[in-house]
């Protein structure tokens, strides 16, 4: 199975593919992948509320086989801009982050539910369509871990939960199941070929600042103590690069229709105060932790099952905790008083 998956990456023959959300963080690493085969023909369409037109986006952009579009996926009418003949679609397009959730929830349940019925909606019309992408979430699992518990690591066939209906901050995860539901109703009704993709804590270069590892970075390269909320909490993070890979897998992999794949590294599961400690051994600091109260409605533990994720794309994460933390920190060094969601 590994031969196959890498012949499928690897072939030269020309692929024609539309990267929804494109100039966020997991599309700016998987569109940088994509070109490094010099044979796909790429259309970006993001509307810029959270990505990012710096540099490294523009490089991108001006290859002669990249097509960026600046437009809303809530808008049916941007569709009729799209070509009806791409091999592949990457629907990475959300509304994301603790913050945004909270402060707008509608926003969040509108732009992730809209957009997702707009692209499957588009997607019926494309007859040469091998693979719809879609991304979820780790937290997807968030309410059946609190009510009801799971096996850690946890596999894909746990059932869904959403923790408290009436809370704001359920309205991603909830955005994200009917997101899933979308594709798998679609999938059957009009044989549009569908893979989900459940992300777990993926970090790296270019993600912001709203995110544990880049706000550790920060505040360890400024502070003697650091404060630590949620210090007990663990998670197991998987480097961006590790992560473009199996999702360029799962997507062009034909074994993986119809499956849902936890997309994350379960290798290195550790707690929250241990990893601000690393960060700070990396950057050859010494500090204290001022350990902070759980933050409200984070989950407790987390860390996904990969043995169906490797099974299907014949892929492993490479990349160490200290290895993905070192590359990082070495993209942000300079970039630390310039921050940015």
């Amino acid at each position: 199975m590994l031969a196959k998956a890498i012949g499928l990456i690897q072939g030269g023959a020309m692929s024609k593919i539309l990267v929804a959300g494109g100039a966020g963080f997991v599309g700016y690493f998987l569109i940088k992948r994509l070109l490094e085969r010099k044979a796909d023909n790429i259309t970006i369409v993001d509307s810029l509320w959270r990505g990012r037109i710096d540099k490294e986006f523009e490089q991108l952009t001006e290859q002669k086989n990249v097509r960026f579009i600046n437009g809303d996926l809530t808008d049916p009418c941007l569709f009729k801009k799209l070509d009806k003949d791409y091999e592949y679609i990457y629907h990475l397009a959300a509304v994301i982050g603790v913050k945004h959730v909270m402060q707008n929830p509608e926003r969040v349940l509108y732009v992730n539910a809209v957009s997702t019925l707009n692209v499957f909606d588009y997607a019926k019309e494309i007859k040469n369509l091998k693979k719809l992408f879609f991304s979820s979430t780790s937290e997807i699992y968030s309410g059946t871990v609190k009510h009801f518990g799971v096996r850690i690591p946890t596999d894909e066939d746990v059932p869904l939960a959403i923790d408290d209906i009436k809370a704001d901050r359920s309205t991603y995860a909830l955005s994200k199941m009917y997101g899933e539901s979308t594709g798998f109703v679609y999938s059957r009704k009009y044989n549009i070929p569908v893979t989900i993709g459940r992300y777990h804590n993926v970090y790296g270069p270019r993600m912001g600042f709203a995110h544990v590892i880049p706000e550790m970075l920060v505040k360890i390269s400024k502070n003697n103590v650091v404060d630590v909320a949620s210090p007990g909490h663990t998670r197991a993070f998987c480097f961006i690069e590790d992560a473009i890979e199996l999702t360029v897998r799962a997507c062009e992999n034909t074994n993986t229709r119809g499956e849902i794949i936890n997309i994350g590294n379960s290798k290195e599961e550790i707690s929250i105060k241990e990893l601000v400690l690393k960060i700070a051994n990396i950057l050859n600091r010494v500090i204290t932790v001022n350990e902070l109260p759980d933050t409200p409605g984070s989950t407790h533990r987390r860390c996904p099952d990969t043995s169906k994720m490797e099974s299907l794309t014949g892929y492993s994460p490479h990349f160490s905790l200290d290895e993905g933390i070192k590359r990082t920190y070495a993209w942000y060094k300079d970039k630390l008083n310039a921050q940015y969601e």
